[in-house]
């Protein structure tokens, strides 16, 4: 084995470095923003395309950069073909329910509409793999790219399952079913030879989710006490507001706390070959990052969302940590399928794969 056969995470400090600046990326955000907008937002898959092939290629992990080799015709045609489902669906839901509904009486409606939603999960469900599946075949890095053979077909309908199980036991079941859907995407992905493993569990979720849980429970409880007209509460010194203000406060908080912990839960127990992961954003972290945004937007009067993606991806990349060695000489490309749509889904519903 030569001196380049094997590398070592955890020699390379930073293991994951983003070297990408504002200064480099204003023109691409600027550029991007005005072509969206003068083609009637035709322009956003090829703006996509753009902004992550900047990103990447601005991304070192452990030795070498990485590449996006999407294109913005690819991703621009799965957007179409979404587009135009979601509107047969939207069609379908706004007119065929309520003539269902007069023709065959209440309960044939009462059942289109439970199809509808579960139809709705499996689609969700859908995108996510998928979503997950084509990112990475178009992420390469030492010339290897990433993706699944698997369709997510599987996934869809076990997504069903475990939406289902959270809602029917008002959401107590959330953690668990995220943990296990993480684990079903992502073992079923893989990097060039290597597969990825997941093994999260809710053990590390389940507080910060319970606390959201109470948080919005009671929240919403205050927020309906305080802003009913009918009702006098404190007497009527007391600004009505400030109390149902800081109970939406509360309930952002406390969900951004669960949303930190899922991360750190996830990025720990994923692991791809010999490299381990861990995730160092905390709680102050994530609310530093949120409150700036929100700060640019409203000075910029939301001109700064230009750059959100650009921040957001510098935010990750400075607290994601690999850890442990490749060996190189495994490294051969991947036999995964390539997909040749994008993610439609994703891009139509505005969900983020990860």
């Amino acid at each position: 084995m030569n001196e380049m056969a094997s590398v070592d995470a955890a020699e390379q400090l930073p293991s994951i470095q983003f070297t990408g600046t504002m200064r480099e990326y204003l023109p691409i955000a600027a550029t991007n923003l005005l072509l969206t907008v003068v083609t009637l937002f035709v322009y956003r898959s090829w703006a996509k395309a753009r902004e992550r092939r900047y990103l990447w290629s601005r991304t070192r992990f452990i030795d070498d950069e990485l590449e996006w080799t999407g294109t913005g015709q690819e991703m621009f045609v799965g957007f179409v073909i979404v587009a135009l489902l979601l509107g047969l669906v939207w069609l379908t839901f706004n007119f065929g329910l309520p003539a269902i509904a007069l023709r065959f009486g209440p309960a044939a409606g009462l059942c289109t509409l439970l199809a509808f939603y579960i139809l709705g999960m499996f689609l969700y469900g859908l995108a996510r793999f998928r979503g997950l599946r084509y990112r990475l075949s178009r992420t390469w890095w030492r010339g290897i790219r990433g993706g699944s053979s698997d369709g997510g077909w599987t996934y869809g309908r076990k997504a069903i399952g475990y939406y289902l199980a959270s809602f029917l036991l008002f959401g107590f079941l959330y953690p668990w079913a995220q943990a296990k859907l993480w684990n079903e995407r992502w073992n079923r992905m893989s990097f060039g030879p290597l597969d990825f493993e997941a093994q999260m569990t809710s053990d590390d979720t389940k507080g910060p989710f319970f606390a959201f849980l109470g948080a919005a429970i009671i929240g919403n409880l205050v927020i309906g006490l305080f802003t009913n007209p009918n009702i006098i509460v404190f007497g009527p010194g007391l600004p009505r507001l400030v109390v149902p203000i800081l109970a939406y406060l509360a309930i952002g908080a406390t969900y951004l706390n669960f949303l930190a912990a899922y991360y750190r839960s996830a990025a720990e127990w994923t692991r791809i070959g010999e490299l381990e992961f861990r995730l160092n954003a905390e709680f102050a972290d994530w609310l530093k990052f949120y409150l700036a945004t929100i700060g640019l937007a409203i000075i910029t009067l939301g001109l700064a969302m230009a750059v959100y993606e650009f921040r957001k991806w510098r935010f990750i990349a400075a607290h994601l940590e690999a850890f442990g060695t490749i060996d190189v000489d495994q490294l051969t490309q991947s036999q995964t399928h390539a997909p040749r749509e994008a993610e439609g889904f994703l891009d139509a519903l505005d969900i983020g794969a990860f």
